[in-house]
């Protein structure tokens, strides 16, 4: 069985040889670099034979040509942080335009999945870019606060840049559906009840996230949604169209039970990125993926931590998952 027979069986609820698994993290440093954020890449993939490629930019890789800026401060996660925001009062939401996604950031990440493809070539596993929602991306943008703020006293406003930022959004889709990817991780950070209510989320979330997926190529068979937060919309989400839903399952609601009687396609996670692959050991990590994948009788379901990696990750641990997994389904 190959990885995409693999991974959509999983969808589906069907038997397979053995549970699809991948692990990823984020590049500090050599994010800031086509070239560099490319072979990181291709050689963790090429360590480890995950069963999907999840291309990991900066998280500000599609903000930066509004004007925000930010530099990696030694988190463990590889996040940057913000030194400049490009929306500082209500009124500069108005002026955000779509950007040209063969320029500034948005092109050099282009690039990057240029010579990602390129690099893997050779290679049958599915690879799936790292996209923002428009709400993820205007939180980048002003700052989670004043967002909220001016969701509550500026609306038309705030709607004015979602528009905007779909479009370019749209636009960077447009640019890389030539490359054969094979879908998107799609990021719905502030889908989590202690920034938004539902009802906030189902006007300023919902209706763009659904433009976003709805507009993706036929070709994309393999769509992830991410959530965060301590308290994520996986309800309301779940009604969006994906085939996998990602979230931290180790630490908050629902755990991988539950979530598979609310959404219809596979459940990723079984580890925390933290308590498991972090801290724990490779005995601990083996008695983890046997609890998980109990729970969810094997079925729709991919092994993976979720959230990144951290950067000190002990790789006896990541090499633990691998050897388990690959294994058990000898």
């Amino acid at each position: 069985m190959n990885k995409r027979e693999r991974l959509e069986k999983s969808f589906a609820g069907e038997a397979t040889d053995r549970t699809p698994i991948a692990l990823w993290r984020h590049w500090p440093g050599d994010d800031q670099r086509a070239a560099d954020l490319a072979r990181s890449t291709i050689e963790f993939q090429q360590t480890y034979n995950w069963d999907f490629v999840k291309i990991t930019p900066a998280e500000s890789f599609s903000v930066l040509d509004y004007g925000y800026q930010d530099e990696w401060e030694g988190n463990l996660e590889g996040t940057r942080v913000c030194t400049k925001r490009a929306v500082t009062r209500s009124l500069d939401w108005t002026t955000l335009r779509p950007l040209d996604p063969s320029r500034g950031a948005l092109g050099r990440q282009t690039e990057a999945i240029r010579l990602i493809t390129d690099g893997l070539r050779n290679d049958e596993t599915p690879i799936i870019q790292t996209l923002y929602s428009p709400l993820t991306q205007a939180a980048m943008i002003g700052g989670r606060d004043l967002l909220v703020r001016h969701i509550r006293t500026n609306p038309d406003r705030i709607q004015t840049a979602l528009n905007a930022i779909t479009e370019s959004t749209l636009r960077f889709i447009e640019a890389i559906r030539r490359y054969p990817i094979d879908g998107i991780y799609f990021s719905l950070q502030i889908a989590t009840h202690e920034i938004l209510t539902e009802e906030e989320y189902r006007v300023f979330g919902i209706p763009y996230d659904r433009k976003i997926l709805e507009a993706l190529p036929d070709k994309w068979w393999f769509n992830m949604l991410q959530l965060e937060g301590e308290s994520p919309m996986f309800r309301l989400c779940s009604s969006l169209p994906a085939q996998a839903m990602n979230w931290r399952d180790q630490e908050v609601e629902p755990d991988l039970s539950q979530a598979k009687l609310i959404f219809n396609g596979a459940v990723c996670g079984g580890l925390s990125h933290k308590r498991h692959l972090h801290l724990g050991t490779p005995a601990t990590i083996r008695e983890q993926i046997r609890a998980a994948t109990a729970q969810v009788n094997n079925r729709r379901f991919i092994l993976a931590t979720g959230s990144t990696l951290l950067t000190t990750t002990p790789l006896s641990n990541i090499r633990a998952v691998q050897d388990i997994i690959l294994g058990a389904g000898r």
